[in-house]
């Protein structure tokens, strides 16, 4: 379409007058999402195979899973990067938006007061 421009700021706002509207939002860089993606599928891996130890029907289960997911995260220090950088650019609640699991609403919890702990 003729008048269409890519915008890149790298993340972070946006302003821009055009006659006499003013255009603004947020904008994202485009690692951004990608990263999220590969740190929810990298949990969501890790969930699945926790799954087969702990039982996903019980409270218990659920919780035995998130501890030791974030066990699983602090004890690789390359994976803990990429998930604080992740849960750093995108939130905690982006990342629940992703994560498909039964213990998810354990696993978000933890990671948020993991995130915490981290300082990010």
């Amino acid at each position: 379409m003729a008048g269409d421009f890519i915008i890149n700021t790298g993340g972070g706002k946006f302003k821009q007058n055009i006659g006499r509207d003013l255009i603004q939002g947020n904008y994202y860089a485009a690692g951004q999402p990608q990263s999220l993606a590969e740190a929810v599928a990298e949990v969501q891996k890790i969930l699945e195979q926790l799954e087969k130890s702990y039982s996903t029907d019980t409270k218990e289960g659920k919780e035995a899973i998130a501890i030791e997911t974030i066990r699983q995260i602090d004890n690789n220090p390359t994976l803990a990067a990429r998930i604080l950088s992740a849960l750093t650019e995108g939130s905690v609640s982006a990342f629940e938006q992703f994560l498909n699991h039964p213990a998810a609403s354990f696993v978000i919890a933890a990671l948020a007061d993991w995130q915490k702990t981290k300082g990010a």
